[in-house]
Order: structure tokens, then C-alpha cells, then sequence
């Protein structure tokens, strides 16, 4: 059995139809499963969404090809030889926790549901033949998700690093990050020195930014 990386280009034909799937244009999506066809079949289906795919029959080859592209979301059968889709993707949250994680199985057991959602912590579980509307419409909730998350980090990060600013400007300066206001929550300024105030908190600013 042919287990070296399958990989194909950008669909030429993809185009975004709604507002909300252009912001996933060029999302990448792995798609793993050890019958070729089925990969075939998966692509042709989801030919006109716009997405770049990449197939791999095994799981040592899905790891090869994650381990040299960037993949927004694996979607990886269950039932293959060796390696699992369970544990590919167990090894897909350890390694790349913010790559998207989806099954497709061919077998409808509640055991075979909850070893994939407790290993790979999926994002959703599917069984074949599964619909293509259905299979996505959720990869497009998956990316806008992971982008609501990815601007909380962000965002999160930003944070972290004012507060740290301001630590240090108070560590130099005690009190100067300290602000008087009124009962309406106002700031209160003290016109007679504000200039002073005003000059000297920029200079600390400045001087803290580039410590």
C-alpha cells in the first residue's frame, strides 16, 4: 500500500460565494484516509469551496506533510492500518494544537465516537458516507472559530504586554499610573500642572517602551 504523501495545488476553480467563506479563502485541509478514492472523492466533492487540499494515505504520511505545511484542519478516517485516526490526531493536538481536528468513520459505535473525541479532542465526528454541504458548511465554522480564537490571543497578548509597560512605569515612577476621577468615572486633570504631568508620563512611556 502506497503510503507517501498525496498533494494537489489550490483548486483553480475555488471562488467565494458568501461573505462569511472569504475570509477562509486559502485555508488548508489534510485530508487523510488510507483508500485513495476516498480522498478523491472528498476533494471532487468539495471542489468548489476555497480551499487548498493536501491528501495522505497513512498517518506517517499525514505527519510528513504536516511536519513541512501549514494545515488549517485534518479530517482523517478512523479505521486505518497502523496508525489510527484517533491516534494521528492525538499526535495532531500534542503537536499542532491550533490545527483543526475532524473523524470520518464508517462505523456508527458510541465507544468508537468517544475514543476519538477523548484522544484527538475532534472539533466533530463524522460517519460515511458523509454529506459535502454538511462536511462544509462545519470546516467553515471550524476556521471562523479558530480565527475568533487566533484574535484572542492576540488581543490577549496585547493586554499582557500594557500591563507589563505600566509595571514597569509604576516601578519607576510609583503613582504615576495612578488616576483621580470623579463620580462619573471621568478622568480629573489638574490644568495648572497637566502639561508637566503630561510631558513626563510620555517621556516614561517612551523610555519603558524601549527597555
Amino acid at each position: 500500500m502506497n503510503t507517501s504523501p498525496i498533494t494537489q495545488a489550490r483548486n483553480p476553480h475555488a471562488t467565494s460565494t458568501a461573505s462569511e467563506n472569504a475570509a477562509a479563502t486559502d485555508a488548508t485541509i489534510l485530508l487523510v484516509d488510507d483508500e485513495p478514492n476516498v480522498i478523491d472523492g472528498l476533494r471532487r466533492a468539495l471542489r468548489h469551496e476555497p480551499f487548498e487540499f493536501l491528501g495522505a494515505t497513512s498517518g506517517a504520511a499525514a505527519r510528513e506533510l504536516l511536519a513541512r505545511r501549514h494545515v488549517d484542519v485534518v479530517i482523517s478516517d478512523e479505521q486505518m492500518p497502523v496508525m489510527s485516526g484517533s491516534q494521528l490526531l492525538s499526535i495532531v493536538r500534542r503537536e499542532y494544537p491550533h490545527t483543526i481536528r475532524m473523524i470520518l468513520s464508517g462505523q456508527s459505535s458510541l465507544a468508537t465516537a468517544i475514543k476519538a473525541i477523548n484522544e484527538g479532542e475532534v472539533y466533530r465526528f463524522f460517519l460515511k458516507p458523509c454529506n459535502p454541504d454538511d462536511l462544509a458548511f462545519t470546516v467553515h465554522q471550524a476556521l471562523s472559530h479558530k480565527r475568533l480564537e487566533e484574535q484572542s490571543r492576540l488581543l490577549l497578548q496585547k493586554c499582557e504586554q500594557q500591563s507589563a509597560v505600566l509595571a514597569r512605569l509604576e516601578q519607576d515612577s510609583p503613582g504615576i499610573t495612578k488616576l483621580d476621577l470623579d463620580l462619573h468615572g471621568a478622568v480629573l486633570v489638574d490644568e495648572s500642572d497637566g502639561e508637566a504631568n503630561l510631558a513626563d508620563l510620555v517621556a516614561a512611556i517612551e523610555k519603558a517602551m524601549k527597555a
